[in-house]
């Protein structure tokens, strides 16, 4: 433990340092970022990015009364440090650790939960709001990123906050070029003109030719201050805010005399730093994207190319999208800024003019989608399971409803370890088979995965297929574009007395658990069309069903299963194992499946507890 930093268990103590020593406490702290997180995995090079703004913000404001709302909290692991987490950031992102994002039941400095991007502003203004209604004198300070401010929301909440003019309401625009893939769009290039723009470079030029020695060694230092006053008017200044920058988020000689100075303004008040992810280590400033979310690795050496020989399946869909681009030239890729985790680097290479990457708005990603295939297009979505609950109306509204040719690649589906609650794709199966035609496929293995993009893209229609985080099983990869029989499950293993029908990943330790409970085990493949008259035939041919997922129960494959049931007037006894009704936490992935019961293990002891030991005579317990 450095000197500085180890005296700092709470901001308040943080206060109490002199202005002089918070550049070295600085160094320390992103000293000690880049260790902890070498040894953890978990987000670095925008945690590299945050050190100083971070200090500045707790220095100035009078945390935790003043309320810090920082967007999606991925890099927040500097505000962990400093407001009492020190000594358990080597349990970050592990079971029973603390978590890679902010979380309002871990601290009281962690003012607001997030994860997903863009809500930093709304839930800032709805803080300020309160403080004035209560009448209580306190700021809210809402920290957003370049890339989080693609998003629609972030606009409706400068949009609602502009009229206010008596709350005390600070947003930081912390540009640093960068969200997770390169930034896209009109606003990102609208920012690099703020900061690059004639007007200002002449104003800047114009100081340094006139003013003699001192006063030029004055203006320099008064130039971060200045930009907000030479710069032309800007969009955020007709919201209503009064803005101020772009300054550099690294100089906490700039950051905290602007801090100080904005704290004692009244109404809506904007903030632009500019900051550079991976911020003093080389390896992360070089790669940011490389560094975003690292595993576990040697600082010195940097991150080694991984030297699995399992596909994962991501690479699987990147892989299929160009085999399939190739192919079909209606093929159009969209991603909501996620090009490097959903896999479509090579796609955007080989097909430029058919990628698309919309920034962090997925809204506008499905109906973008659903307006090209109203011209015939066939529009490939590659989302995060948990993603696309954030366009859920459009993909009802604008997709569904008009039975739209849209194919939604939906990566991290069921538990995503690390990352935690947030993240887990738990839901997809029950919200997607409940919106009518729709296709809903679950991947078992890697060329399932391939087989089932195929077919949900030669489908006239919405179909969606749902495939985990990392790599599968290493099953072998088929090179064509075969498709499958849609609705059709398959018999993986013939038994007697008792039926397992697995969904998705569950085939493999439903397998395990068939060989022990000599039971029949079913790849159902498909959520919707399910397969009724496999389930008919398997409820008449046997004397217990057992439905297996990793995705929640309440409304999900097994409910599917069910319903069919009583739809067909079948009584037969059905054990559903699942995810269960309550939010997962982090850890690892494997640990967390065996936690909910959803192992081989897991499976036979759910079928002896609900069925009996005695497997000849199948008990149903009340």
């Amino acid at each position: 433990m450095t000197s500085l930093l180890k005296k700092i268990d709470r901001p308040a103590d943080l206060r109490k340092l002199p202005r002089a020593q918070l550049n070295a406490l600085a160094d320390e702290l992103r000293a000690y970022v880049l260790e902890s997180v070498s040894q953890t995995g978990g987000h670095l090079s925008s945690n590299l990015g945050t050190v100083e703004l971070t200090i500045a913000l707790h220095y100035v404001f009078n945390t935790p009364e003043d309320r810090i709302v920082w967007d999606v909290g991925h890099q927040t692991y500097p505000h962990k440090i400093l407001t009492g987490r020190r000594e358990q950031m080597h349990t970050l992102r592990q079971l029973n650790g603390i978590s890679g994002f902010p979380r309002r039941s871990e601290s009281e400095y962690d003012t607001f939960g997030t994860a997903h991007s863009s809500t930093s502003i709304s839930a800032a203004l709805g803080m300020a709001l309160a403080a004035k209604t209560k009448g209580e004198n306190r700021h809210a300070i809402a920290v957003i990123g370049d890339g989080a401010m693609t998003a629609g929301m972030a606009f409706e909440a400068l949009n609602n906050a502009g009229v206010h003019d008596d709350i005390n309401l600070l947003v930081v625009l912390n540009d640093n070029d960068m969200s997770i893939s390169p930034p896209v769009g009109a606003l990102n290039r609208y920012l690099a003109r703020l900061m690059s723009g004639k007007f200002y470079a002449a104003a800047k030029n114009v100081g340094k030719s006139v003013l003699p020695g001192p006063m030029l060694e004055l203006a320099k230092r008064f130039e971060e201050h200045a930009k907000g006053m030479i710069v032309p008017a800007t969009m955020f200044e007709e919201f209503g805010f009064n803005y101020i920058g772009p300054i550099d988020g690294h100089d906490l000689e700039s950051l905290i005399p602007t801090l100080q100075n904005l704290k004692n303004l009244k109404g809506p008040q904007f903030l632009h730093v500019v900051t550079r992810k991976g911020q003093g280590y080389k390896l992360a400033e070089a790669d940011p994207v490389l560094y975003h979310g690292p595993g576990k690795f040697n600082p010195a050496e940097g991150i080694k190319p991984a030297t699995s020989g399992k596909l994962t399946y991501t690479q699987v869909f990147g892989n299929w999208l160009c085999d399939m681009a190739a192919q079909d030239k209606r093929l159009i890729g969209i991603t909501p800024a996620m090009r490097e985790g959903s896999g479509m680097v090579e796609f955007e290479q080989r097909f430029p003019d058919r990628y698309y990457d919309v920034g962090i708005a997925e809204q506008h990603a499905v109906t973008f989608a659903a307006g090209l295939a109203c011209e015939g297009l066939k529009p490939v979505v590659a989302i995060y399971s948990t993603f696309l609950q954030r366009g859920y109306d459009q993909l009802i509204h604008d997709v569904a409803l008009q039975n739209l040719d849209v194919t939604f690649a939906l990566d991290r589906a069921g538990l995503v370890g690390a990352d935690g609650a947030t993240h887990a794709g738990n839901y997809d199966l029950a919200y997607l088979r409940c919106i009518p035609n729709m296709v809903v496929m679950a991947a078992s293995d890697e060329n399932e995965c391939r087989k089932m993009l195929s077919t949900a893209f030669q489908y006239n229609g919405p179909a969606a297929v749902r495939y985990p985080r990392g790599a599968g099983i290493g099953a072998a990869v088929q090179t064509d574009l075969e498709t499958l029989h849609i609705g059709k499950g398959e018999m993986k293993r013939d038994g007697k007395k008792l039926a397992i029908m697995a969904f998705g990943t569950m085939l493999n330790p439903s397998l395990a658990a068939g060989e022990e409970l000599n039971a029949s085990v079913v790849n159902m493949r498909f959520v919707k069309p399910l397969d009724i008259e496999l389930v008919k035939q398997l409820a008449h041919t046997h004397d217990a069903l057992v439905t297996v997922e990793e995705g929640c129960l309440m409304g999900g494959a097994g409910a599917a299963v069910a319903e069919a049931l009583a739809e067909a007037g079948i009584v037969k006894p059905l054990l559903m194992l699942g995810l269960p009704d309550k939010f997962i936490d982090h850890g690892d992935a494997s640990q967390l499946l065996a936690a909910c019961g959803l192992d081989a293990k897991g499976i036979v002891a759910a079928v002896k507890q609900r069925f009996g030991k005695d497997e000849p005579r199948l008990v149903v317990n009340n």
